[in-house]
């Protein structure tokens, strides 16, 4: 399996361009599963949440990890929250994993950002940001896309991965 993250702050779009890469992915025969990490208490597929647009956008698994819990629904009781890694190892074989969130992770990601959300890139300091969308223009040592060109993103990263 190949996997890919698009990473941000809160507010920069990290859910619709996730949403826009399952679709378009799936659209191109790819099967694709995804992670959702969440840094706050939730539950689990309820009609407007992440993981169930993710679902609707055509993802084959869908995997939402807090601090609280972990759906593949495996109530973590106070555990400690698994690494990504652990749950990259529960999913079926699928072309793609898509990964939102997991920004301190070292798999490589695509920032998403908005300039209205008033906050800091992470790409200038994090290697592993491969390329950022945007919605302003910016220069940067890697590509910027804009952020609703879906179809040249999902290019960059089949070619970055060689899916």
């Amino acid at each position: 399996m190949k996997i890919y993250g698009v990473t941000g702050w809160k507010n920069n779009g990290k859910t619709g361009l996730m949403e826009r890469l399952v679709a378009e992915f799936c659209a191109r025969g790819f099967t694709v599963s995804t992670i959702k990490h969440a840094h706050h208490a939730t539950d689990v597929d309820q009609p407007g949440t992440d993981s169930f647009r993710h679902r609707q956008a055509g993802a084959s698994e869908v995997v939402l990890a807090s601090a609280g819990r972990v759906a593949i629904m495996q109530e973590l009781r106070g555990a400690a929250e698994p690494p990504l890694a652990d749950l990259l190892a529960r999913l079926n074989p699928v072309d793609l994993v898509l990964v939102e969130g997991y920004k301190r992770e070292s798999h490589p990601k695509i920032e998403a950002y908005r300039q209205a959300a008033g906050t800091d890139l992470i790409a200038p300091q994090d290697p592993s940001i491969r390329a950022v969308a945007s919605d302003t223009a910016l220069e940067l040592d890697r590509p910027v896309f804009d952020l609703d060109s879906t179809a040249a993103i999902a290019d960059f990263i089949q070619a970055e991965l060689d899916l």
